[in-house]
């Protein structure tokens, strides 16, 4: 068992179950508990196809992570891979667009997504004061546990696993039996624009597994445990989300549409029955509360870590005297996506985890074209490579080009100013601490 210590002082010890394990967890959110009526809303029957596309685009996108992981093996993720082709500009620019354009993005969307779930229980959650009470409360609680200790955070995180899985898949084996083969039959191939504004939204649900490789420096025989590891969580990912979408299509028909905030609570009532209710939305609150839980828990340390090296304000670097957790990067998280929970709704803030998650997987894309052109035969030789030279490395750029193409005008001004400012505060941080930028 290779459990050997890193230059940075971990140890190696992340093998292809746990790794496989991670980048479902990471992945599987409360998206899926939503995204289904979604998809159908647009595409019908039809909406299948949108999943094909994610799949098919995530699984080429996951390929390029598994050759440059396999690589790159320190802590730090895309943004390190970027950062290693293009210099540290690019490098910050993907970090910051991976923890805030994404991960808190996300954070805000899902809990709006688990708003419009209880709001079938409790109407009053549909009232945007009421809203804001009970994102205050849910975030609040969510930052006071993991400002009392590491140990309370990872519990809860680790709880949301099975919470997430064992009721998807009581929902997919109990639906199967009442699938009406009329319900999944097509009258037609979707409009391009509309399939491609659809999959834009589902990509939401295909993110995460990438996050696991952001623990590099644990990983154990990284050139082994990276593609097969990786390959086989999206693969179980994939899998499942495209048989949700068919149960759910195939028991329900256009009647799908019809629950834009929750269908997969209805599907389980006409599955199962009350009980099937209760199953779905304890599965959805406990998978959102360990998703923004888990994202409470790591997001604060890239805050933490960036004020350390002086990126961000000091403060930001202050360990609570009890705790020893970095209290001020936590608040300051968990902040940010209270406001954006009470910005926007479900839809459009995972539009816009998409469009940031995916410019930053455009960066990966390209990363591994430029470290493969500018690498030797024998070092590509020793590890993984995607297959079929840059072919699809070249498709996948192309994929991500055109579902950014559907991006809203509001939703494209938003990004570009995003990216903008970051870049203002990039160069002012140069001029100010220029010894920190190291190409």
């Amino acid at each position: 068992m290779d459990e050997s210590i890193t230059r940075e002082g971990l140890k190696r010890v992340i093998g292809i179950r746990g790794l496989a394990a991670c980048a479902i967890n990471n992945t599987i959110g409360g998206g899926i508990f939503v995204l289904p009526a979604i998809a159908a809303a647009s595409l019908g029957s039809s909406s299948i196809i949108a999943y094909v596309i994610c799949g098919v685009l995530i699984f080429m996108i996951i390929m390029c992570f598994a050759e440059i992981g396999a690589k790159i093996t320190t802590t730090g993720g895309a943004y390190l891979y970027i950062e290693n082709a293009f210099g540290r500009y690019a490098g910050f620019m993907a970090n910051i667009m991976h923890w805030f354009g994404y991960a808190i993005m996300s954070d805000a969307a899902i809990a709006n997504a688990l708003a419009d779930t209880l709001s079938i229980f409790f109407p009053v959650l549909r009232n945007q004061v009421f809203r804001a009470i009970f994102f205050a409360i849910i975030l609040g609680g969510l930052v006071y546990i993991n400002i009392r200790g590491v140990k309370q955070g990872v519990f809860i995180v680790e709880m949301s696993t099975y919470a997430k899985l064992i009721p998807l898949l009581i929902i997919i084996v109990a639906g199967s039996f009442f699938i009406s083969p009329v319900n999944l039959s097509w009258s037609g191939l979707p409009e391009i624009k509309s399939l491609g504004e659809v999959s834009l939204v589902l990509f939401f649900a295909f993110i995460g597994s990438e996050s696991a490789l952001s623990t590099g420096g644990e990983i154990k025989n990284p050139k082994k445990t990276v593609p097969v590891g990786i390959f086989l969580g999206i693969g179980g990912t994939i899998l499942i989300y495209i048989l949700i979408q068919i149960v759910s299509q195939g028991v329900m028909g256009i009647d799908l549409a019809k629950y834009k905030e929750a269908p997969l609570a209805e599907l389980a009532v006409r599955t199962i029955g009350p009980a099937g209710l209760v199953i779905i939305t304890v599965g959805m609150i406990i998978s959102i509360f360990g998703t923004i839980s888990g994202d409470i828990l790591a997001g604060p340390r890239i805050l933490f870590g960036a004020s350390k090296e002086k990126m961000l304000p000091e403060f930001l670097a202050k360990v609570h005297p009890e705790f020893k957790t970095p209290y001020w990067a936590i608040i300051i998280y968990g902040s940010i996506i209270f406001l954006l929970s009470i910005s926007g709704g479900f839809i459009f803030l995972a539009t816009l985890s998409s469009a940031s998650i995916l410019i930053v997987f455009l960066g990966v894309v390209s990363a591994v074209i430029k470290l493969r052109m500018k690498s030797d035969n024998s070092v590509q030789s020793r590890s993984f490579k995607v297959p079929f030279g840059l072919i699809m490395p070249i498709i996948a750029i192309v994929t991500i080009l055109w579902l950014l193409s559907n991006l809203a005008i509001n939703e494209i001004i938003s990004i570009s100013v995003f990216l903008f400012t970051l870049s203002i505060i990039y160069f002012l941080i140069i001029k100010r601490k220029p010894k920190l930028v190291v190409e």
